[in-house]
């Protein structure tokens, strides 16, 4: 095991200097000063100008200024927005915090329904109720995030008046923003109209956690539904079988814990997706996230807040994605096995 995680986090490490090199590169590749796409100081302020000037290498080469480029990043220093003459590390807080609240709750919901519909469609294969399951997901992963939030905001929200259009709470709770995820700002917060400020961010949160969870949720129903039958059909459950176990004993002590197998392994390929649809459904429910963030500063070549937004996406997608081999690996030995063979 501790070969096998030295190769991933060697491996995350490579990738993350190659993301690194990308992000210092766009400084260049965007139009304007390559100082002021860094810093977003522009030449209109000579004093600071000439600082990160001298303080970012400009001076030197061009392998000073990624050297003074990885430091700073380091350090905290990821330059101004254009736009808000703000620290873009300061406003990345609580935009994360948004993000990754909408995201494990998308992923969380994904993981409890999508499972158990697999596992009952596996079980009910060439039924009825697996032809209707398997079709229902097909359809729904057919359908693009982008139309599937406007037809929830449609029905929802403008016919049926039962969750707002866009926003996380209502303004007039007044929730003081401390990490960016509103349930846990609610709960940080000493508001006296705690139990009713949770109640608001639940119904603003629960129409994009739906569409965000659809893309994923079908895709772990057919996973989940391929690797129980698979299962089925191995020696050892059909001994199981011939011991007279009862089909309660071995779908959760036999069948379960080896279908498994697959779909953690693809866990970290959904939440990339995940992740990507992030972005589509930030921006349709105005969602004050990383996603809404990115695309509003592409808008505005707002370039400073464009590269941390890359920067942090990808950093997170590697990050989660590491966690989930890691976790494979140590739950299914086999894997280390299989890959050292190789």
């Amino acid at each position: 095991m501790l070969r096998y995680s030295l190769r991933r986090i060697v491996l995350l490490i490579v990738t993350l200097w190659l993301l690194s090199l990308l992000i210092f590169s766009l400084n260049y590749w965007y139009p304007g000063n390559a100082v002021t796409n860094m810093t977003g100081i522009s030449a209109s302020n000579p004093l600071a100008y000439q600082e990160v000037y001298v303080a970012r290498g400009f001076e030197d080469g061009i392998v000073t200024q990624y050297g003074e480029f990885i430091r700073h990043l380091l350090q905290g220093d990821w330059g101004l927005s254009l736009v808000t003459q703000q620290p873009v590390f300061a406003e990345i807080k609580p935009l994360l915090g948004a993000t990754i609240e909408l995201g494990l709750l998308a992923m969380f919901l994904a993981m409890v329904l999508g499972i158990p519909l697999g596992v009952y469609a596996a079980v009910q294969q060439r039924g009825p109720m697996d032809r209707i399951v398997m079709g229902v997901s097909l359809s729904a992963y057919s359908i693009p995030v982008f139309w599937l939030a406007q037809l929830f905001i449609l029905l929802f929200a403008v016919k049926l008046g039962w969750s707002p259009i866009s926003g996380q709470i209502n303004p007039l709770y007044a929730i003081e923003t401390q990490t960016g995820s509103i349930l846990i700002d609610i709960w940080l917060s000493d508001s006296q109209f705690k139990t009713a400020a949770f109640y608001d961010a639940l119904n603003h949160l629960w129409v994009p956690v739906i569409v965000l969870a659809m893309m994923p949720l079908t895709m772990l129903i057919r996973i989940m539904r391929n690797a129980v039958l698979d299962v089925l059909q191995q020696n050892y459950i059909k001994a199981a079988r011939a011991r007279g176990l009862s089909d309660s004993t071995i779908m959760f002590r036999h069948t379960l814990p080896n279908a498994m197998q697959p779909v953690v392994r693809q866990l970290g390929l959904q939440f990339s997706v995940l992740m990507t649809n992030i972005v589509i459904t930030e921006v349709i429910f105005n969602w004050p996230g990383l996603g809404s963030w990115l695309v509003k500063s592409i808008y505005e070549r707002d370039f400073p807040v464009i590269q941390a937004g890359l920067l942090i996406l990808a950093s997170l997608i590697l990050l989660v994605n590491l966690f989930v081999d890691l976790l494979h690996a140590w739950r299914y030995p086999q894997v280390r096995k299989e890959i050292d063979a190789e």
